[in-house]
């Protein structure tokens, strides 16, 4: 049984990242999607609330589970016993910088292969900083983000409000 490690910020997870992770599926027999912490980003969500959006936006996904994590994703790969890492990649940007994280996973644990995902045309132009903005500019990320986190960001901002 092979097993597909996802990890990301998602902060918040959006469509984008929906459709690596279905595509994961076709691949391997399981996809753990793992939420992350990285000490070089600020966060508009908490670990808490990221989390609870991935899951809403898999939900009903068959194969997929969804974790929270602190700690560094190579030792999250052996705890997990993963098979790979798979990230999706929309432009050469995101490809330089997947690159370089690979090949220091991969320096410090010789097991933690990654494969890149390249996204599909319609998701090249997706990704959560555009989420986030429109939040904050009080219009609904439809088509960007599931309906479910659409409703989850909306509630959370009439909470802040």
């Amino acid at each position: 049984m092979s097993l597909a490690l996802i990890p990301g910020s998602f902060d918040p997870m959006t469509v984008g990242h929906l459709d690596i992770i279905k595509r994961a599926l076709t691949l391997y027999d399981e996809v753990v999607v793992a939420v992350m912490v990285n000490e070089q980003k600020n966060y508009e969500h908490t670990l808490q609330e990221r989390t609870e959006m991935a899951e809403l936006t898999v939900a009903g996904l068959d194969r997929v589970r969804v974790i929270s994590s602190e700690g560094l994703l190579i030792d999250l790969f052996d705890q997990l016993g993963a098979d790979v890492i798979v990230k999706g990649i929309r432009n050469e940007k995101d490809r330089a910088y997947e690159e370089k994280m690979a090949e220091w996973n991969l320096a410090h644990n010789p097991r933690a292969v990654t494969v890149f995902l390249q996204a599909a045309d319609d998701y090249e132009q997706v990704n959560s900083t555009r989420v986030r903005e429109l939040v904050r500019a009080g219009e609904s990320p439809d088509n960007l983000v599931v309906p479910a986190v659409a409703a989850y960001l909306a509630a959370l901002d009439e909470r802040k409000s």
